[in-house]
């Protein structure tokens, strides 16, 4: 019988801090084949993906040390740091305000 209570919770790494997280807590980023780099809400579009926690801070850093030029190997654009910043803020906020209920699953 299997257990509902304990079921794997799928974690992912950070690629701006390294750390581990809930898949559920992370966004998204993914570098389709045309390389065009965009958030990727629902998890599910078509291309090389990597993960971002709920940390505002880390994505300034990562603007200001141009993180995610090296884990695509592509140039991108200063305006879409700041897209993903407002968009992890957002994410935070939902998730503070509302707990797990906050994501959509």
């Amino acid at each position: 019988m299997i257990d509902l209570a304990t079921r794997k919770i799928p974690m992912r790494k950070d690629i701006l801090t390294g750390k581990m997280y809930p898949k559920r807590e992370m966004v998204r980023i993914v570098k389709n084949k045309e390389g065009v780099i965009s958030i990727d809400p629902t998890g599910k579009k078509a291309g090389r993906g990597a993960y971002v926690g709920l940390d505002p801070e880390a994505v300034k850093k990562a603007k200001s040390q141009k993180i995610l030029e090296k884990v695509f190997s592509h140039a991108v654009p200063s305006e879409f740091y700041d897209e993903l910043f407002d968009f992890v803020d957002h994410q935070k906020a939902r998730m503070d305000l509302f707990g797990d209920l906050g994501k959509k699953h």
